[in-house]
């Protein structure tokens, strides 16, 4: 019956085109600006982490005196950074920051390249899941005692190698030569929560260097510098002394027990500072936090885009209202052929049903129009307004919600109008024939 109904749905609107088109670019307007702004939401507040949500734990310190910030900074210190690096209760863990060098191969026609670079430690790779395809991250040893090496990604190694095997092969950066011990695969979590300082929805760094050579090569920070203090740095030496915040730090914790030992450690360490004269605060603490309270806590969604997400709603609303009443215009004018269909013995839930399998079909095709309209405004938002490429991809899930979202919103305006034309007399209608 489904199937014949169907059949009766598409000659409909083959009878009545331009009102059928009008009913399927209302519907289609109002899918594809909600499901554009339910994929940037959805793409925006996804936690890539996954099961490891928990294991993972940012760490913050509040070192700034009592009249300084008033908040925690998402950054430590150097001094604090490398303090921390000597606690063996975390599992696992790792300070980092961004950089920039200069890409040079043993090619003499090769052309320099500048590319970010992610310097930070060996754990890095295995707390945040990061896959190889060829070697493996420098040795344990290399984050105390610095070894020129590093590890490139997949993309990279394409560029420069043509995606053969480089282990072992020199890599120049800044002049300096580095050994490749590993190529990950490509790999770039969105949002990138292990530093969202400078967006959080940029690409991951190709290259990745020991954080034991930041003191040797004095790399720069090309993310954040704050200080709540002011004082002389003409110097390297006196930036790593200096109560600066531009490292990143993340601890791995195999539970809540662990979690807990690890806090009445870095308890401790605020004490040992306060004893030595810094975190001259009554609100000195130390702060942990997993990677979804990390993501709430740095706003990476944004109020704005919930209001927005309501507002496209509110306009599918609007533009159901509208296609309630092209409906209801367009099946009263088929009163006379329902009454004719009743007087032969079709029943009230027979005619209602014809009619919804009708506005069913016409939802379908404003969910697929729809999707053409929110993958059209996605790319015009990434090339137009130079947005993050993670923000302006179309979720796989949207092609399976978009049309269902439109089936059941044109379901829903469709029930009034189908109900009056089969709750009409058909008498009547049969006296005008």
């Amino acid at each position: 019956m489904f199937f014949y109904y169907l059949d009766l749905a598409w000659r409909s609107i083959k009878k009545t085109p331009f009102l059928s088109l009008l009913m399927v670019l209302a519907i289609s307007i109002g899918i594809g600006i909600t499901i554009t702004t339910l994929n940037v939401y959805q793409l925006m507040s996804e936690n890539p982490a996954g099961e490891r949500t928990d294991k993972l734990v940012a760490v913050q310190l509040w070192s700034q005196d009592k009249d300084a910030w008033k908040e925690f900074n998402a950054q430590l210190t150097y001094q604090d950074a490398y303090n921390l690096r000597q606690s063996d209760v975390p599992v696992r863990q790792t300070a980092m920051f961004v950089t920039g060098l200069a890409v040079q191969t043993e090619d003499p026609d090769f052309v320099p390249l500048l590319e970010a670079v992610r310097v930070t430690d060996s754990d890095f790779f295995d707390m945040f899941s990061v896959p190889f395809i060829y070697g493996k991250v420098w040795d344990k040893s290399v984050d105390t005692e610095a070894v020129y090496q590093v590890v490139i990604n997949e993309a990279l190694n394409q560029q420069l190698f043509a995606g053969e095997d480089s282990i072992g092969k020199t890599l120049y950066l800044d002049s300096k030569p580095y050994q490749i011990v590993g190529v990950t695969k490509t790999w770039s979590p969105s949002p990138l929560y292990y530093d969202i300082t400078t967006g959080a929805f940029k690409d991951s760094a190709q290259i990745f260097v020991p954080f034991s050579l930041a003191p040797i090569e004095e790399f720069q920070s090309w993310g954040n510098n704050q200080s709540w203090k002011r004082e002389p740095i003409n110097t390297y030496n006196q930036r790593l002394s200096s109560e600066m915040h531009w490292i990143q730090y993340w601890a791995e914790v195999q539970d809540d027990a662990q979690r807990d030992e690890y806090a009445q450690w870095l308890k401790r360490y605020v004490e040992q500072q306060q004893l030595l004269g810094r975190f001259d605060s009554p609100e000195a603490a130390a702060k942990l936090s997993n990677v979804e309270q990390w993501l709430e806590i740095n706003e990476v969604v944004p109020e704005d885009n919930k209001i927005l997400v309501g507002l496209s709603g509110l306009f599918l609303l609007v533009c159901l209202v509208n296609m309630l009443g092209l409906l209801l215009a367009k099946f009263l004018k088929r009163a006379p052929e329902v009454g004719v269909r009743r007087a032969i013995g079709a029943s009230r839930a027979q005619i209602f049903a014809q009619h919804m399998v009708e506005v069913g079909l016409i939802g379908f095709g404003g969910g697929v129009l729809g999707l053409l309209w929110a993958w059209g405004s996605l790319s015009m938002l990434s090339a137009h307004f130079d947005l993050e490429a993670a923000l302006t991809q179309l979720d796989l899930t949207m092609w399976v919600l978009a049309p269902t979202i439109a089936i059941a919103a044109a379901l829903i305006a469709g029930v009034y109008p189908a109900w009056r034309i089969c709750s009409t007399n058909p008498s009547v209608h049969l006296k005008s024939q």
